[in-house]
């Protein structure tokens, strides 16, 4: 029987599991830590009862994506909020995004006259074909096509399917800051280029508005919703499936040298640099081609970390924002701009794009009486760190500040906090370098080329591929980069 390894249980290397052992393959997945996950992890942090994703926290991909098809057979549900993202702007309501695009355009139309008929115009064909864009744009070329059923698709494209393709790619190739010009109220503009920050990275180069247009599209398509119990819901039920199939995951069970594993095949769950080293301690290292792809790929942008506790609700001054599963603390489009572009030079933003998770509006038994969770995070420099000795409350005033200028008197709700820096999520997880929560920088450069132009998973050692998020398609909890890098080591046999 052909035997597996497969080093880190994030999704992608569970996702990678499943794909080998549904064909056969006797397959052990080796996770560093003491539950698998990766960034797909909850938990109880600080109260009893409450319960805080550790990393991913919203899944507008996860429904689509062919690699966590079926998974509800094994337990996993997903719960939508009433409004599924609100972008506040000073001076008005808030920017909106419904599940529903013609609610969404009513909005946007009563903001300015004419913006919610150029929003469906631009996102109405991506919503309406999302199943061909998963299989068609985000499989790297030679990949083996899926759908959302996992399942081939067959026949040609029809003329439908290829107008709206080609009206995402067209779409996708511009620089953010002037796909926003399309729109002319301040929270339309506001409202696109607070999705495409998801890329960390600029929003005024070519290809930046690729995550955003997916991300809204997918929005208008599945939605933007919360795993029931937490994001380690997820990853339960993945591991569950793996298990059904005969695959097993050790936790605890870091890998320091592949000649240990005995196995026909590798993969690695890890950052090109992570891959390197170990396959030069274990004797095999990359070929120079791949040894001078690795060296040049890049790590963007990190992230500042604070989970809160809050009694009742947050104080939002927008109504919209009190009902929304996430919220967008970003500013005008030009400001979100600007903080990711201070943030990719490596300077620290004066007024940072903060994202906030209220995923308990959406998944109630998250919370215990009126005790909440919070998820919030700030865009800041790669590697970013306090000064020496700051107090936790002091780091965490850089998110509270952006909170409290959209929700005055935040702070007489919160009841407890916990602060992490891009260096501690970095220690309590390696794939998460400089805080880097996407796997690599994601401009122009490395959208084509990740972390190489020619066979994305291969190593260039036989037998060995990597599967993690800095592999086509890139960061997010879909699974599909280890599904396509498992797709492309079944080809090794």
């Amino acid at each position: 029987m052909t035997t597996a390894a497969v080093v880190g249980g994030g999704p992608n290397g569970l996702a990678a599991a499943t794909v080998l052992a549904a064909a056969g393959v006797d397959v052990t997945v080796h996770e560093a830590a003491p539950t698998p996950g990766g960034a797909a992890r909850s938990a109880e942090l600080m109260v009893p009862g409450v319960v805080h994703d550790l990393g991913s926290a919203v899944h507008p991909l996860a429904v689509l994506s062919p690699a966590l098809a079926g998974l509800d057979r094994f337990g996993l549900r997903f719960a939508w909020p009433e409004v599924d993202l609100a972008h506040p702007v000073h001076g008005g309501p808030a920017g909106v995004l419904l599940r529903d695009i013609a609610a969404t355009a009513d909005r946007l139309d009563d903001l300015h006259p004419g913006d919610g008929r150029r929003w469906r115009a631009a996102f109405g064909p991506v919503a309406d074909r999302m199943d061909r864009i998963v299989s068609d744009v985000l499989a790297p070329p030679g990949s083996p096509g899926v759908s959302p059923t996992g399942c081939p698709p067959s026949g040609p494209l029809a003329p439908a399917a290829w107008a709206s393709t080609l009206r995402f790619g067209l779409r996708a190739a511009l620089p953010a800051a002037s796909l926003t010009h399309l729109w002319r109220s301040p929270q339309a503009r506001a409202l696109v280029a607070g999705i495409a920050a998801h890329a960390f990275t600029r929003l005024d180069r070519p290809l930046s508005a690729a995550p955003g247009v997916l991300l809204t599209g997918a929005g208008h398509a599945a939605g933007w919703p919360v795993a029931v119990g937490g994001s380690g819901a997820v990853t339960a039920a993945m591991v569950r499936r793996l298990e059904s199939l005969g695959g097993r995951v050790v936790t605890g069970s870091p890998v320091r040298d592949l000649r240990g594993l005995d196995a026909d095949l590798v993969l690695l769950d890890t950052s090109p640099a992570a891959a390197s080293a170990l396959l030069s301690r274990s004797g095999t290292p990359v070929p120079a081609g791949w040894d001078r792809a690795y060296r040049r790929f890049r790590h963007g942008p990190g992230v500042l970390k604070v989970d809160f506790v809050v009694r009742g609700e947050v104080p939002w001054s927008d109504a919209a924002c009190r009902r929304a599963g996430t919220v967008h603390l970003g500013g005008t489009a030009r400001e979100v701009a600007a903080a990711e572009r201070d943030c990719v030079r490596g300077r620290m933003p004066d007024a940072p794009f903060v994202l906030v998770g209220q995923q308990h509006l959406a998944d109630p038994g998250r919370s215990a009486g009126d005790l909440h969770p919070l998820w919030a995070y700030a865009h800041v420099p790669h590697g970013w760190a306090p000064p020496a000795g700051a107090d936790p409350l002091a780091v965490a005033g850089t998110v509270i500040r952006r909170i409290e200028e959209f929700a005055p008197g935040f702070r007489d709700v919160v009841v407890d906090l916990r602060v992490r820096t891009p260096r501690d999520l970095e220690r309590e997880n390696p794939n998460l370098t400089g805080g880097d929560i996407a796997g690599g920088a994601s401009d122009a450069v490395q959208l084509l080329r990740r972390p190489t132009v020619r066979d994305p998973y291969s190593t260039g050692v036989p037998g060995v591929f990597l599967c993690s998020a800095s592999t086509p398609p890139g960061g997010g909890v879909h699974g599909l980069c280890g599904w396509f890098a498992a797709h492309r080591a079944l080809r090794e046999l």
